[in-house]
């Protein structure tokens, strides 16, 4: 059947809410990111909107902490090492969903298996149960790094084929890499890192490989964690849903470019020689064109006009197979074109020509070791140990033949690092949180509009101009979106959480 990508497209696709990737639809494919990012209505004090997670996280949340009780009370039959497993599963789901809760609102209630309410408001639980303060986001953090570290020591190193998914001690590492920052522990976050190392964790040769499918995208050591799919029993419909315009008229089957490259995202990827790009000086560099000789990673994330796809050349000109046109506020959809000049090419399979039949089946990768490497090339910039940053930055640049980095100092490196997560994880759903966790959400997107680039002239003389792909309106993040309003609901039947402030 067909099922959502979660975390890769659609609501989960949160770069659309970043200054990376611009959402194609004002409300078409019902999420609402344009409303959230362009107009003040997009958040309440009763809701997070489009990021409201609370009850889908706490029923989670209660089935995690009844799973844990049923282990202690049934458990014994199966053994200690089964059990020990199955906890350590358990508390891994724990510990995602309270992530997931703490990004959004900040610190909340830590219900447990030892709480009168396992998971909130429909577990059944008497009115006095539901009573229970929000720990601080600081305390929130660090219960979902216990959950995580038991995890780490529990969980087996690998599976056998037939579990291919399933959380392993070097998923919990990588995810402790990650969580690690929000608590500021820069030493866990390197320790984390060098687990993942001596377990095995590696960066694939093929950047692009590690989302294709053809490529053999599920088999890499560097894909930690991931969500996996089955043509024919459980697929999803991310080719259609971001193929550009003309592959509508070669397949026969509307394609929707849900979510468009931004030019402030195409500006960051240097020449294959680690040139930095400007388009003041790409044709006195002699370059042939400002695309086609950029760096590996550009190539496999987006497709422009004059790149080859699927057979064909991607035309984004006036009358071309896939035409760039203008985003007008409020009305938004823009029918499948693009109104940045660019579409997304990561994730899609190229070879892929069932899927208008039988849908996508290419994995979702939730945390790879690039990311591993900058989460600790990042603390390692905050600790001072510039040598052991820069020289993880590095790994990751060398993958894809880019020159080493030298900064000279921390505030250097960090701005090294923040570039380098831009083009390496483009897409793959951490900007918009890593700009809320650095606290500059506000300087990157209140008053701020994204940009693309169209093309018009000859082919022989092509112009490239700058255009204002949010139809002319100025994106709003004031300083209370950086922790949203709790529910409602909540609010009203457990008198002891307050509500975050500013709502």
């Amino acid at each position: 059947r067909e099922t959502s990508n979660v975390g890769a497209f659609e609501k989960n696709f949160t770069d659309g809410m970043s200054d990376l990737f611009k959402d194609t639809g004002w409300y078409s494919h019902d999420n609402g990111m344009n409303i959230a990012l362009l107009m003040d209505t997009g958040f309440n004090s009763s809701s997070a909107g489009i990021f409201e997670c609370w009850d889908n996280c706490y029923n989670r949340i209660r089935i995690c902490n009844t799973m844990i009780l049923d282990i202690e009370r049934y458990g014994s039959k199966f053994g200690e090492q089964w059990c020990a497993e199955r906890r350590a599963e358990v508390r891994f789901c724990r510990a995602y969903n309270y992530y997931r809760l703490a990004r959004v609102y900040g610190g909340v209630p830590l219900r447990t298996e030892n709480s009168g309410s396992l998971g909130g408001l429909s577990d059944g639980a008497v009115p006095e149960d539901l009573q229970m303060e929000r720990a601080s986001e600081m305390d929130t953090y660090r219960f979902i790094l216990e959950d995580l570290s038991y995890s780490a020591e529990h969980l087996p190193e690998y599976w056998p084929s037939k579990w291919k998914g399933r959380a392993t001690k070097l998923s919990a590492w990588a995810f402790i890499s990650r969580l690690a920052l929000y608590t500021e522990d820069w030493e866990l976050v390197r320790t984390a890192a060098d687990k993942c190392k001596s377990l095995g964790a590696a960066l694939a040769p093929d950047y692009s490989a590690l989302f294709d499918a053809s490529k053999g995208q599920d088999n890499s050591r560097e894909v930690l964690f991931a969500t996996y799919y089955l043509q024919g029993k459980l697929a999803h419909n991310y080719d259609r849903r971001m193929r550009p315009l003309g592959d509508s008229q070669t397949y026969g089957i509307e394609c929707y470019a849900y979510f468009c490259p931004t030019e402030e995202l195409v500006s960051l990827y240097e020449w294959a020689d680690g040139t930095p790009f400007s388009w003041d000086t790409w044709q006195a560099e002699g370059h042939p064109d400002p695309y086609s000789e950029r760096e590996p990673r550009f190539q496999a994330t987006v497709l422009y006009h004059g790149a080859q796809w699927d057979g064909r050349t991607i035309d984004i000109s006036a009358g071309g197979a896939d035409r760039y046109s203008e985003f007008e506020l409020q009305t938004g959809n823009v029918m499948g074109c693009t109104c940045t000049g660019y579409y997304t090419r990561k994730y899609l399979q190229e070879s892929n020509s069932s899927f208008p039949t039988k849908y996508s089946d290419q994995c979702d990768n939730v945390i790879r070791y690039a990311e591993v490497l900058l989460n600790k090339a990042e603390a390692c910039a905050q600790m001072g140990e510039l040598t052991e940053g820069t020289k993880a930055l590095n790994e990751v640049r060398e993958r894809v033949k880019l020159p080493a980095r030298n900064p000279s100092g921390k505030e250097e490196l960090m701005d090294l690092v923040r570039r380098e997560r831009c083009v390496e994880l483009a897409g793959e759903g951490l900007r918009y949180w890593d700009l809320r966790r650095w606290k500059i959400a506000h300087s990157v997107i209140d008053g701020k509009n994204v940009t693309g680039t169209i093309v018009e002239g000859s082919p022989e003389t092509p112009v490239y101009t700058r255009v204002d792909a949010d139809g002319g309106a100025k994106r709003i993040f004031p300083e209370k979106y950086y922790y949203f309003a709790i529910p409602v609901a909540e609010i009203s039947n457990n008198k002891l959480c307050d509500q975050n402030p500013l709502w």
